[in-house]
């Protein structure tokens, strides 16, 4: 959702050449850290994102191995590719890696293959930069902080990420702020997934049902908190149907945990497969409400003026509770957190600043004007 924006800002400005403008060549790399061909294919397909130029193919592991493998593999493609900048979204290992390697790559006679600088190694862009959650027993928390300390160029999507970088240090010239990336694929895709009206395909009535996701380790891992988890939609659905999408990694603990829930027992909770882009976005757009542990979610029903029940202690996205429809929960308080928006408790939000689905071009905007 990330990458898709900036594929299209630089195919539209490849196809408006001014004078003195050179094209940007670039190459797509999947690091294959979401490995999950299913969810993987289905959400390039549905984003019209053209298949990788390069798949390093690193697959599951824990977090070190699984960043030490990108790296490995990342430095070989900066060797032989030799960008000028190496472009990285958001907050997971393969965000830490590929930046890192960028960070201290050595090109063969420090020449890039694409412009006549002699430059050692890539600037390095972070899209999706100075979020935080305050919070270093995230592991997002960790790769957020210490890709932004390495980044050459900070792009923010609201003012909280801007002054939470210049508190760290970050120098004002590196941190541009060009809004959020996720709201350009939101709109872009928003009719599409309308058209697909995918809650009468589950027969399902608009504003009628709760849209569920839930996969961080803190909520899936323990057999505990799933249980909670679990208990509670099953409460939820004898007051609403109930469509939850199950990630991989839940799944793997339900099914080991013996939590996974009989359709015969509760009927109106929808355990399904993982859904692609539009399927998931039309059904968020016609929920009652969405509860999620997801930080895109967050944002997206804030746009779509949805409220949002976010299963976490904390959020690195805060602009979407103090300004938004979302609000935190813990599952002490969830069944009752619950009731209070079905019952109309919940914020009425605005949408940010800049968050006008024109992100991908202010941030291929400012990389070109660097004449690099």
């Amino acid at each position: 959702m990330k990458i898709a924006p900036l594929i299209r800002a630089i195919e539209k400005y490849n196809a408006s050449p001014k004078s003195n403008q050179m094209n940007i060549n670039y190459a797509l790399v999947h690091t294959g850290q979401h490995y999950d061909i299913e969810m993987s294919e289905a959400f390039l397909r549905d984003l019209g994102i053209p298949s990788p130029h390069i798949n390093l193919e690193v697959g599951s592991a824990s977090h070190a191995a699984q960043t030490a493998e990108i790296m490995k593999r990342f430095e070989k493609v900066l060797l032989q590719e030799q960008p000028d900048v190496v472009i990285v979204v958001g907050d997971v290992n393969s965000t830490l890696a590929c930046a890192l390697v960028a960070s201290k790559i050595e090109y063969p006679g420090a020449r890039s293959k694409t412009s006549n600088l002699h430059r050692r190694r890539p600037l390095i862009a972070h899209v999706e930069a100075g979020l935080r959650s305050f919070d270093r027993s995230m592991p997002e928390e960790i790769n957020r902080v210490v890709t932004d300390a390495l980044a050459d160029f900070l792009f923010t999507p609201s003012k909280d990420a801007d002054q939470n970088l210049l508190k760290e240090g970050i120098p004002a010239n590196k941190i541009k702020r060009v809004g959020n990336v996720m709201i350009d694929t939101l709109v872009a895709n928003l009719e599409e997934a309308r058209q697909r009206r995918p809650h009468d395909q589950l027969g399902l009535k608009q504003n009628h049902y709760v849209f569920v996701t839930i996969h961080r380790p803190s909520n899936v891992d323990n057999k505990a908190s799933l249980s909670l988890v679990m208990e509670s939609l099953a409460g939820l659905s004898q007051e609403l149907p109930v469509v939850f999408p199950v990630h991989p990694r839940t799944r793997k603990n339900l099914l080991k945990f013996g939590l996974w829930l009989q359709p015969n027992d509760f009927p109106r909770v929808r355990l399904c497969e993982p859904l692609g882009y539009h399927d998931s976005i039309g059904l968020v757009d016609k929920a009652r409400f969405v509860l999620t542990d997801s930080g895109g979610l967050q944002e997206e029903t804030n746009f779509l003026n949805i409220p949002c029940l976010t299963l976490r202690p904390n959020t690195e996205r805060p602009i979407t509770v103090t300004q938004g429809t979302n609000r935190l929960t813990s599952l002490p308080t969830l069944d009752q957190d619950l009731k209070n928006v079905l019952n109309g408790h919940h914020p009425k939000g605005k949408i940010p600043e800049l968050w006008d689905a024109l992100t991908g071009e202010r941030v291929i905007q400012v990389v070109v004007e660097q004449d690099i």
